[in-house]
């Protein structure tokens, strides 16, 4: 399979620059969910990826060490466009993860510099609101080379914000789970309660186990 189908596609339509976006943390009960896009150099479209660029794949079939080396040069090349965008748990509290989401992958077109985006390829469904014509991909990240580099790049970002929280909240294991709903978690809000970046709205199941959370402030 092409790869850079969608990409060269696209693109001989006439829109450039063309991004891939991902996002990363829907699912966790904590912590923010992010986005990525990335731009690609429109030449390797047809000349194929660098070799340091060899093993790019969706960032679910990659190790951790293999992700944060595909991330280093990712985010240091200088032929690269990437934005990055978050959204913390206390707003996906208060407008759903699903709008979340959407916002947060807004967010990374609009604060692209330069050229405007003229196009994205989006894994999985469509954006609702995004500021240019998108092209949804389901399993987008097997599918796409510069989706696959968003995955990356969102993964890894956010997994190291999940680092930094669990130096804070080390009773969690933040660290381990990235906030993600695992037996060990669960039992840990279950004997301290939740913590400042817990996602309220995701905890419904726990509650029906205790019902008294108390709830730390930010």
């Amino acid at each position: 399979m092409d790869r850079f189908y969608w990409e060269k596609t696209i693109t001989s339509q006439g829109f450039h620059p063309l991004v891939g976006m991902d996002e990363a943390g829907r699912g966790p009960l904590a912590g923010p969910v992010v986005a990525a896009a990335v731009q690609f150099p429109a030449k390797w479209f047809e000349k194929g990826l660098p070799d340091c660029l060899h093993s790019l794949d969706d960032s679910k079939k990659l190790t951790a060490k293999k992700r944060q080396a595909l991330y280093d040069f990712l985010t240091s090349h200088q032929g690269i466009r990437f934005r990055i965008s978050q959204v913390e748990s206390k707003q996906i509290d208060q407008i759903n993860i699903l709008k979340a989401t959407h916002s947060a992958m807004r967010n990374t077109i609009t604060a692209f510099d330069g050229p405007k985006v003229q196009h994205a390829l989006i894994d999985g469904l469509p954006v609702k609101g995004l500021p240019c014509p998108q092209t949804a991909i389901v399993k987008g990240d097997t599918k796409s080379f510069t989706i696959a580099a968003a995955s990356i790049i969102a993964k890894v970002y956010r997994d190291a914000l999940m680092d930094r929280w669990d130096e804070a909240y080390p009773q969690y294991g933040f660290a381990k789970h990235k906030g993600y709903a695992t037996q060990a978690h669960r039992q840990a809000i279950l004997h301290h309660g939740p913590c400042a970046i817990h996602r309220r709205s995701f905890l419904t199941n726990l509650q029906s186990a205790q019902t008294s959370f108390e709830f730390e402030s930010a």
